[in-house]
């Protein structure tokens, strides 16, 4: 009896790990990338920024006319840097936020442009940004992220949402994120 149960605990054991050598691993395709599927949905046809306020309220300003002073402690500067403003990533950047500006705008964002690196503005000064540049500020005048390639207006929400500033916020308005 004994021999039986050993048997059937080996077997059952066996039986537990699964398929041998015979089967492949299953593949596995990673989704897009939030990026791509804004990019993908995009279709505005200029989507250069201007100097004033969008007709949806999100200020795109160019960098030569503000400083970061401006904004201290009273919106969020997101500076897009590129060496020109044909750089596809700059477009696809600029295109992603007047798409969505819902969001940008309820975290008191402002977005700052900067495609002339000759003009050595005081922005380009101050970050040193090198080809085409995402770069999040908070209403403190501090960098809190960086990044090399456009980023989805939800991967900046939620960056935005972790700052320590924008959880007091959360906090005073009696809502969670």
């Amino acid at each position: 009896m004994k021999n039986l149960f050993a048997i059937t605990m080996v077997v059952m054991a066996v039986s537990a790990m699964g398929p041998g050598r015979e089967m492949s691993a299953p593949s596995r395709v990673n989704p897009p990338s939030a990026a791509d599927v804004d990019a993908a949905q995009a279709v505005r046809p200029d989507p250069a920024p201007n100097d004033a306020a969008t007709a949806s309220g999100l200020h795109i300003l160019e960098a030569a006319t503000t400083t970061p002073e401006e904004f201290l402690w009273q919106a969020r500067p997101i500076v897009v840097f590129a060496d020109t403003a044909a750089d596809p990533a700059f477009l696809l950047q600029i295109r992603s936020l007047q798409d969505l500006p819902a969001p940008m705008i309820e975290r008191d964002v402002v977005v700052i442009t900067d495609t002339d690196p000759a003009a050595a503005s005081v922005w380009r000064r101050q970050l040193h940004p090198r080809g085409f540049s995402l770069v999040i500020m908070d209403k403190d005048g501090q960098v809190k992220q960086r990044k090399p390639a456009p980023w989805s207006v939800r991967e900046i929400s939620r960056a935005i949402d972790k700052f320590p500033l924008r959880r007091e916020e959360i906090g005073r308005m009696g809502v969670l994120p």
